[in-house]
């Protein structure tokens, strides 16, 4: 999955974080919700610890997750410095939105004029705590009190990811690679209800990391324009499915697969050859990934076992 892209500042607040809710449902996602378990579920909160309210409470959890905020407080510049806090050197804001009244005179049926309460909506820029430095504790939670290891981890598994050799992290609420910075950003295994879920996040994220220029250097934008990133979700998504028979994870996890690629039915509408191409990307990284997990060798022959059948 990769980083969300925020909107540009021209459109208005009501079109910003519309068009941002409409690229996550068209990514196969619901913004408000996700594979693993994050922070005691909170609404958003102010500075002064009371909840945003409405559609603030969507659009902060969806810039918090994008972000990778564990922290649920939202603050303005100048509140942060009141607090005796300081927003770090090139952090980015986002919005927060309300709704301010206003009276207006305008012409009545009998020729005079009358007051009407018109109401506008209005934006102001806000900072997540974990952008500031320097604030009370209390606006950097501890991680979830009685949180365990889930169940289903096993050493098999954790031998093949761990002999990839990719670069990963686990931190945050967020799972994604950044091809920049060649790296893979997990959540910490414990905010999982299954390890059967942190592997098959793991190996759609690992997919995509076989895309870099230093490995099979895919770049679809040639073959698919301005739905590249959808065709590489969409190879992601096939070469975890391959991953996931091939690794023995469980028939449930090919399901939700199966139903994340269904979000990609313009692109395939739009493009009769698409999903062959996207297969074949998926059949290459996948490959890629047995093979540097130690599952698939240049010697492997047909009658060797997979690691699902191995074990």
């Amino acid at each position: 999955m990769a980083k969300f892209k925020r909107a540009a500042c021209s459109r208005s607040p009501a079109q910003r974080i519309t068009d941002a809710i409409i690229e996550k449902l068209e990514q196969g996602t619901k913004p408000w919700i996700k594979p693993w378990r994050g922070q005691p579920v909170s609404r958003p909160l102010r500075a002064c610890g009371t909840p945003y309210r409405g559609m603030n409470t969507f659009w902060l959890w969806l810039m918090a997750d994008a972000a990778g905020y564990s922290s649920p407080y939202w603050m303005t510049y100048r509140q942060c410095q009141k607090l005796g806090g300081q927003v770090r050197k090139g952090e980015k804001s986002t919005i927060a939105i309300f709704y301010k009244t206003y009276e207006e005179e305008v012409d009545d049926a009998a020729g005079g004029t009358d007051t009407e309460t018109r109401r506008v909506l209005k934006a102001f820029a806000v900072f997540n705590a974990d952008q500031c430095d320097g604030l009370p504790a209390m606006y950097y939670p501890e991680p979830a009190i009685g949180l365990i290891e889930p169940a289903g981890r096993e050493e098999r598994l954790d031998g093949f990811f761990a002999n990839i050799g990719a670069s990963l992290r686990h931190q945050g609420c967020e799972a994604y690679y950044e091809p920049v910075a060649d790296r893979i950003t997990m959540p910490p295994n414990e905010l999982f209800d299954a390890y059967e879920q942190y592997y098959a996040t793991l190996a759609h994220e690992l997919s995509h990391w076989t895309g870099h220029s230093s490995r099979l250097d895919r770049n679809l934008k040639n073959r698919f324009g301005s739905e590249a990133y959808a065709a590489e979700e969409l190879v992601a998504e096939l070469s975890a499915a391959i991953l996931g028979a091939e690794l023995g994870l469980p028939v449930a996890h090919l399901d939700h697969h199966a139903s994340y690629i269904a979000a990609w039915l313009d692109l395939l509408k739009s493009d009769e050859r698409a999903i062959l191409t996207a297969a074949a990307k998926a059949e290459e990284a996948a490959s890629l990934l047995l093979r540097l997990g130690g599952v698939v060798t240049a010697e492997t022959t047909e009658d060797q076992p997979a690691l699902s059948e191995a074990a």
